[in-house]
């Protein structure tokens, strides 16, 4: 759960802070928050954090990746390719750009597939957005490449990795902007809000201005006569958010390096087990640590494996348990938008069968902060014994 397993007094202290200036709204009443902004300052540790010039901090993970893609000039009509696995919202803000999803597969990174992705670029594509599942991130090299190409800008969800890293560089700044969230069970929570990350300073005021109702937020006249070019939705962050995201940011860090050692244990344990199949890891030093991944040979034996798991107390992560909610193919809903809104059966839940078949094979265990010894021994020995049973 990352950062939510290490909210404290910090964090207290700072939203007590908040409310005794009595300025929740994170523009103007200068004199009486004492200059204080706390989500401006959030906004300027992710951006050094990050090492980009721009950070925009909003409402949720989803409203950064709809406020990224208005920054990107996205519109009605345009081709916006992203991979099969992913949380839903991911879809939902291409959808509520009016932008077309085109979905590609996914590899046994369980991130975009590279070779897949090219296939699926029209006249009409006009960005890709890559996510890096599970804190692991994205072949970027072949990705960016790819988009280069053609000519065609990269968003990176980087919703569920942030801190994680490609080659050097953090996921989220490899592209053209980026993306993450900061609800409860991300790598640092503000219970909700997100925020999104570029070095275009042109990328960043439209989404500034997007954010926040049009609102150009020119210092030098009163907000409410603001000037307005463009039309904008509500997506802002407020001061309580910014104050917790604050101390959480200076636990980042901390968290990944917990995770990675928490997994490493885990990994190390089980790594001699006959039929086993890690996830491929594109750089296994960026890697946040926060879900250890193995397949089994058959759809079957994954089912029986988590069932067996499951009775022993031992919980899995997304897959298999949270499928439904990460895997177009089980998107029903929105597959019968697409295919109402494209006016044919353009849309079919078995599209993708090379994601179809990784992610019906696969095991997910969700790595924690603070995981007591005897409850990683135990999911040790749980994946031993379950191994025995449905591999022999």
């Amino acid at each position: 759960m990352g950062g939510g397993e290490l909210l404290g007094k910090k964090e207290i202290d700072e939203v007590v802070g908040v409310l005794e200036r009595g300025v929740l709204f994170r523009y103007g009443f200068n004199e009486k928050r004492k200059d204080i902004f706390k989500v401006q300052e959030f906004e300027e540790m992710i951006a050094g954090y990050m090492g980009v010039k721009y950070a925009l901090a909003v409402a949720s993970g989803t409203a950064a990746v709809r406020v990224a893609l208005a920054s990107l000039g996205i519109e009605p009509g345009d081709e916006v390719i992203t991979q099969s696995f992913t949380f839903v919202a991911t879809i939902e803000a291409i959808l509520e750009a009016g932008a077309i999803p085109v979905i590609a597969e996914v590899d046994q990174s369980f991130n975009m597939d590279p070779k897949d992705l090219e296939t699926k670029i029209t006249n009409k594509t006009k960005a890709i957005i890559p996510v890096h599942m599970l804190g692991v991130p994205a072949k970027m090299d072949e990705i960016c490449n790819v988009a280069k190409r053609h000519g065609i800008k990269v968003l990176e969800d980087s919703c569920q990795a942030c801190g994680s890293s490609y080659k050097g560089r953090k996921t989220g700044t490899i592209g053209d902007i980026g993306c993450f969230s900061f609800d409860f069970v991300k790598t640092i929570t503000t219970g909700e809000g997100g925020m999104v990350v570029t070095n275009d300073e042109g990328m960043y005021l439209r989404g500034d201005y997007f954010q926040d109702h049009g609102h150009e937020h020119r210092p030098d006249i009163p907000r409410g006569k603001d000037s307005k070019s463009i039309t904008g939705f509500n997506y802002r962050m407020s001061e309580i958010q910014g104050a917790i995201g604050v101390i959480q940011l200076s636990r980042l860090d901390y968290v990944i390096s917990q995770q990675r050692k928490n997994k490493a244990r885990i990994k190390d344990a089980i790594g001699n087990i006959n039929g086993l199949e890690f996830r491929e890891l594109p750089d296994k030093d960026g890697d946040g640590g926060d879900t250890l991944i193995f397949l089994l040979p058959e759809s079957q034996m994954a089912k029986d494996v988590e069932d067996i798991l499951t009775k022993g107390g031992i919980e899995t992560k997304i897959l298999p348990s949270a499928l439904g909610w990460h895997y177009i193919g089980n998107w029903n809903h929105i597959i019968s938008r697409l295919n109402r809104q494209m006016g044919k059966e353009a849309y079919r839940r078995d599209m993708w069968p090379k994601s179809d078949s990784i992610l019906n094979r696969a095991i997910a265990i969700g790595i924690s902060v603070n995981m007591a010894d005897d409850y990683i021994d135990r999911i040790i020995t749980g994946i031993h014994k379950a191994a025995r049973l449905v591999l022999g």
